[in-house]
């Protein structure tokens, strides 16, 4: 027996038990279900919303390398909560006070654990009362102190960087004023402390902070982490109603019979409730990624069950009985089904190649999640529909509406065969236009940007107004993390995004260290080129050596000395210049530039502020190389840029891994069922189009690739696919049974196009429902989910017809070409 016969043959036995033995199916997958159930409770939640991505990458190895060896009181660790105050002016006695009560109630509660807090209040306070070591203290040094006195020692501290870089860089010391100010909370944590814990901490300083008048916050990993954590709750709470309302409202009336409606509603239940539960027993973590999975089961789960009781229906108006209505049905689909899960697990499992594990971790859920899909819609809709009419019959309950969708005689049907009546007169000249077309789309989407950021996992700084309308309980939380993150990035020097960084290694103490981390500066170009005459602007242990040396004649006379060039940069005697520098009152500013055994250091840089992040990271690495020592690139721009790369690799290996793997199945498919190999690259050629016209949209609308809609491209040719499928599926029985090519392909648009219209609606409804979720990065997400869903239904109707009928017009040629490719 031929292994089409074969295949075709064990289809055949799976769809006599499904339709003999329904009972037994349906107990089989209840029974499942209750096993899939106990997995959902052990679902965890990531929030973290770019750390998972960075994991492992060298750049963000030498980030974390320079965070932990060099003290940077602005930059949050898992240790340390930042209190940041904005305003007319932070500096004036009452804005201290609000500062220091702030601290003073923090320091109080044992469970908020603090070490240790600086910042602009606790620095003036000292000046006043050196003694005053507690923040109660401190509120009462600068309560009984005078406003005038306050302002004298804020002018006073304009010298000093520890006092001045806790300020805006708007800071003003005639003035003694400063429109933003960062307090940092330092917290002495034990050993098995969570982020968890750091979460509740910093909330709870955030609430402290919002009862104090003007605009206090707290901001740090954990507050961020707390609100990735609601953005993904508030996004299922309002995404998921619109959904389910959309595929209930399309469903009624693709079905129109609420029995029919409830078993797919029922179905759909099941898919994600055995998807969660793998999650939860696999231990794959739920994040922003993950909300598209639901959605997209859903989308494939309605394809599916709409062509499963359309089919049906069609079947039973010709005369069959419920029961043989269904075996035919299932005879006609089962393969069918079975192309579709394939591909659409190539498609939608081809994202498991990323180096970028949220990404890795959609696909392998969506993958499986697909195969729950067939299973259940595959094998228990049609054994639980059959009972269910059985049950119907015995207690003469009447069916409401059980005809197709569309016929060859309905309006609908007309319509949606117009294209291949039109392509039959000259299928070369539309299969030559959409050839051109989607050429010219694909080269214009090729210049489609790739974008790594952290706002695109955060709300916009102001949500929409139909998002901030929604009552209870669909009102979403209220959000900050954007606008402090904004604040930051506006009023103080410090911000990443404004800068980038070298971690340098070697051994500091030879003569020529300095002189090798000055050297390269004078010759810097394109983002590092900041200064005039193309100069680098660095900030280094030598800047803090120069700068200290201005402040101190005795230190700046030792620098002389050990000066051999005369350039400001001393040539020998280096570890007698760091022990002075080290015990000086810049030596908190040396350590975060030289670590104490003097072997690491780093090298901060400011770059222009028209320069992309990849031009940024690009001269960054290029500079770095520059150098003597081991020097690696970093900082978010450098690591973020990184992550776009990888982003963009894998969206067009992704792409590229899914159309060789689907084109191949195809072709093998269809050889081995139907002796037909070249039918496979006829089915291909729809949404080959569609992704080509989806690429050039992206560009249009100005969407990026980024950490989401970098799967879109493969996960489009997995849920596309299936309607070009369905379609080739349905041409070839009516072209087997004796019908033309042309007739054939009527005959299919207008039956089989009548599901593929419902799927398509309820399909980009549904997904592009995202659009309505609280983060960017899933509202981009949804919008070209649902414009890829319709350009794989409009392709499938206009281009795979007159790709058929030239397939059947040198019928000769595909002939000898699928003789010699089968055999």
């Amino acid at each position: 027996m031929a292994l089409g016969e074969q295949i075709e043959a064990w289809t055949r036995r799976l769809n006599d038990t499904i339709v003999d033995s329904p009972r037994r199916v349906i107990i089989a997958f209840l029974v499942l279900t209750l096993v899939f159930t106990g997995g959902i409770g052990l679902v965890s939640t990531d929030t973290e919303a770019t750390d998972s991505f960075t994991d492992g990458l060298e750049e963000q190895q030498a980030l974390d390398a320079v965070n932990q060896e060099f003290e940077d009181p602005f930059q949050p660790d898992s240790e340390s909560t930042q209190i940041i105050h904005s305003g007319g002016n932070v500096l004036t006695k009452e804005a201290l006070l609000r500062d220091l009560r702030i601290l003073e109630e923090v320091e109080s509660r044992d469970d908020l654990r603090v070490a240790s807090a600086s910042g602009p209040a606790t620095v003036v306070a000292q000046q006043v009362d050196p003694a005053a070591t507690t923040a109660a203290e401190q509120r009462r040094a600068i309560e009984s102190t005078s406003a005038t006195r306050v302002r004298q020692v804020v002018r006073n501290l304009a010298e000093n960087s520890g006092f001045t870089g806790t300020l805006a860089t708007d800071f003003n010391p005639t003035s003694a004023s400063a429109s933003a100010s960062i307090t940092v909370v330092t917290h002495d944590v034990p050993a098995g402390f969570s982020s968890g814990d750091l979460q509740d901490i910093q909330t709870t300083i955030r609430s402290i902070a919002a009862d104090q008048p003007g605009d206090i916050t707290a901001f740090g990993s954990g507050v961020t982490n707390a609100e990735t954590a609601n953005v993904i709750g508030d996004s299922l709470t309002i995404v998921m109603p619109v959904v389910v309302l959309l595929l209930l409202l399309f469903l009624v009336v693709a079905y129109r019979d609420p029995i029919d409606l409830s078993l797919g509603l029922l179905s759909l239940l099941m898919t994600v409730i055995w998807t969660f539960g793998f999650l939860g027993f696999s231990g794959i973590p739920f994040n922003q990624q993950m909300i598209t999975v639901p959605v997209l089961l859903l989308a494939v789960g309605v394809d599916f069950g709409i062509h499963i009781i359309n089919r049906y229906r069609e079947e039973a108006v010709a005369g069959y009985n419920a029961t043989e209505a269904m075996r035919e049905a299932n005879n006609q689909l089962m393969i069918a089904f079975v192309i579709v899960t394939v591909t659409t697990v190539f498609g939608f499992g081809a994202n498991v190649i990323s180096d970028l594990t949220p990404i890795r971790n959609v696909g392998i859920a969506s993958g499986i999640g697909i195969i729950f899909t067939f299973l259940i819609f595959g094998l228990f809709l049609p054994a639980a529909k059959l009972e269910v009419d059985k049950l119907r019959d015995d207690y003469n309950v009447p069916e409401f509406n059980s005809a197709p969708i569309s016929s060859e005689d309905s309006t609908l049907g007309k319509i949606l065969s117009f294209p291949a009546q039109a392509s039959q007169y000259a299928p070369i000249a539309f299969v030559f236009v959409l050839l051109v077309t989607g050429g010219m789309a694909a080269a214009y989407g090729s210049g489609v940007d790739t974008s790594f950021e952290t706002e695109d996992f955060l709300p916009p700084e102001e949500q929409p107004d139909y998002i901030t309308a929604l009552p209870e309980p669909f009102a979403p939380s209220e959000y900050t993390v954007t606008e402090t993150l904004n604040l930051l990035e506006d009023r103080f020097s410090t911000n990443q995004d404004q800068s980038v960084k070298l971690y340098v290694q070697g051994n500091f103490e030879e003569g020529h260290a300095l002189e090798a981390l000055a050297d390269p500066n004078d010759d810097a170009v394109g983002a590092l080129a900041v200064d005039g005459g193309g100069a680098a602007r660095p900030t280094s242990i030598v800047t803090v050596i120069q700068s200290h040396a201005e402040q101190d004649p005795a230190f700046a006379r030792l620098v002389a000395r050990n000066d051999l060039n005369d350039n400001g940069i001393p040539d020998r005697n280096l570890d007698r210049i760091y022990d002075e520098l080290f015990a000086s009152s810049s030596g908190d500013r040396a350590e975060q530039y030289l670590t104490p055994d003097r072997r690491n250091a780093q090298v901060q840089y400011a770059i222009d502020s028209s320069a992309s992040q990849g031009e940024a990271a690009v001269d960054t690495r290029a500079f770095a190389e520059e150098f003597r020592y081991e020097t690696t690139a970093t900082g978010q721009i450098v690591v973020f840029d990184a992550v776009t790369d990888i982003i963009f690799n894998s969206s067009i290996q992704g792409l590229i891994i899914a159309i060789g793997l689907t084109g191949l199945f195809l072709i093998i498919a269809y050889a081995v069922l139907e002796g037909k190999p070249l039918l496979g690259i006829v089915n291909l050629f729809p949404i080959l189009i569609a992704i080509a016209f989806l690429l050039g949209t992206m560009r249009y609308l100005g969407i990026s690739l980024n950490a989401l809609t970098g799967t879109i491209l493969s996960i489009s040719i997995g849920l596309g696919i299936a309607y070009s499928v369905h379609a080739t599926h349905r041409f070839i029985d009516e072209y087997n049974a004796g019908a033309g090519a042309y007739e054939s392909m009527i005959i299919t648009l207008s039956g089989t196009g009548g599901a593929l219209l419902g799927s398509m609606l309820t399909t980009s409804l549904g997904t592009g429902a995202l659009a309505l979720a609280i983060t960017p990065v899933l509202g981009d997400f949804g919008l070209l989910m649902a414009i890829s869903v319709v350009y794989s239904f409009v392709f499938t109707i206009v281009a795979l017809p007159p790709a058929v009928l030239l397939w059947e017009r040198y019928q000769g040629v595909w002939t000898g070409i699928d003789l010699a490719v089968t055999g």
